[in-house]
């Protein structure tokens, strides 16, 4: 009764990925897939071959990490099964089981992070969905554009195409969606937009779509979404310098991840935990924890973030003169930028350099101010405000120091003036009390 025990094995496989239960799925799934090549082929079965082979996908995207051999090959193997099956003259029962496969493919490149190859993949994605006309597809591909756009530094056009995949969302329709594209289509749409109303210039906007993210998420009751909201939310508020919060979001993180055996979101959460521990005075610790989480992620074969998680590293081990090792993260940050095309936090990481070169002798002001010019410059071209403020901020008052206090305030003045919210954050309130200081 081997085709019976397989669509049973299958079944199991997809209750267990509906509830979590992501490495118990993943084997369930493997052995519904091991029986079915057993048997001979047939279109019902070459069907079912998909539907289980992209299930494991998602489970085994959670558990190894998206970027890791094993999801990789599983997307493969897919892409394997749906052309035979298409040049058999078979559509499949389920026209989303391509799209799921196309999604596989480029969330592999994304997390590995290849900006030109994830905008590409995300181009056809969306050139599918639009000669099908479907829209879950449309709304899965508006916010893989979104993605790629906005991390490869196209920060506003990247907001758009959120707005656009958001338009599409009904969560009573589409919150099952969560086992075929990784995770609920909502919560990811509000993370990330979350990040890009903050760089724009909008904190109280990206908080709000930041808690928006982790009720839904609660709501959802789906255990890689609430990871992946846990985590992208945390991102949000480190830059509003809501650590508190960052660190216990991080630690849920950590608890899900240990019980669901999910090594990619317990890495990406112990290096936000070590960035926390830095920025709140605690650089040993942070230095520890952030080097453990890089070494954990990397044997994923992820990299996307990678450039944040090195600037704070080199913030921490300057914390703690360190400055050789600082220099070093800060050159892997910058070099990371250039290889992978991953720009968004390009500002921050020279602000960051600047901000080190000031406490070296050999480099000092000279280089710190060419950081910093550089940020502003960067951060002009990406429309990101909060990364020109802080960018604006740090020379400000280098140039304070030197005694140029017109021109620091002649740079500060206007940016903060732009701004027409989120004055209870930490960057804006030290940008005015820094102005009422040169003023």
């Amino acid at each position: 009764m081997i085709e019976k025990a397989a669509f049973l094995w299958g079944k199991a496989g997809q209750r267990s990925l509906a509830r979590s239960a992501l490495v118990e799925a993943a084997e369930q799934l493997r052995r519904a897939l091991d029986q079915i090549a057993t048997l001979p082929s047939t279109s019902v079965l070459r069907g079912e071959q998909i539907k289980l082979q992209i299930a494991l996908v998602n489970a085994l995207m959670h558990v190894k990490g998206y970027a890791a051999p094993e999801p990789k090959a599983a997307v493969e193997q897919a892409r394997q099964f749906i052309e035979r099956a298409e040049a058999l003259g078979e559509s499949p029962e389920d026209p989303l089981l391509l799209f799921s496969a196309l999604y596989g493919v480029w969330a592999a490149s994304y997390v590995a992070f290849n900006g030109d190859v994830t905008r590409e993949l995300a181009s056809q994605f969306v050139a599918l969905a639009e000669k099908q006309d479907q829209v879950i597809p449309l709304m899965i591909g508006h916010r893989l554009i979104a993605n790629s756009l906005m991390l490869t530094g196209d920060i506003a056009k990247g907001r758009e195409h959120y707005d656009q995949a958001f338009a599409f969302y009904d969560p009573a329709k589409h919150r099952s969606l969560a086992t075929r594209f990784g995770q609920d289509v909502g919560v990811s749409i509000f993370v990330y937009r979350a990040l890009a109303q903050w760089m724009l210039g909008y904190p109280d906007t990206a908080l709000a779509d930041a808690n928006h993210a982790l009720e839904d998420a609660r709501a959802g009751g789906q255990a890689g979404t609430l990871m992946y909201a846990q985590f992208h939310t945390s991102l949000t508020n480190v830059l509003c310098a809501n650590y508190a919060a960052a660190t216990a979001q991080s630690d849920e993180v950590v608890r899900l991840a240990d019980e669901k055996n999910a090594a990619i979101w317990k890495a990406l959460a112990t290096m936000q935990k070590g960035c926390v521990l830095a920025l709140s005075g605690k650089a040993s610790e942070g230095i520890q924890m952030i080097t453990s989480g890089i070494t954990t992620y990397k044997s994923t074969g992820s990299r996307v973030y990678l450039p944040i998680f090195l600037a704070h590293l080199a913030r921490a081990y300057a914390e703690v003169s360190q400055f050789d090792d600082a220099w070093h993260c800060i050159g892997e940050a910058l070099s990371a930028v250039e290889t992978t095309k991953e720009r968004w936090y390009e500002a921050e990481i020279n602000r960051i350099g600047g901000e080190i070169a000031l406490r070296l002798p050999q480099l000092g002001s000279p280089q710190a101010e060419a950081f910093f010019e550089r940020a502003l410059t960067i951060a002009r071209a990406q429309q990101a405000k909060s990364w020109e403020l802080r960018a604006a901020m740090s020379a400000a008052r280098l140039w304070r120091d030197q005694g140029m206090r017109a021109k620091a305030n002649a740079l500060l003045a206007p940016i903060y003036g732009w701004f027409t919210e989120g004055f209870n954050t930490h960057d804006l309130k030290q940008a005015k009390a820094s102005l009422i200081e040169m003023s």
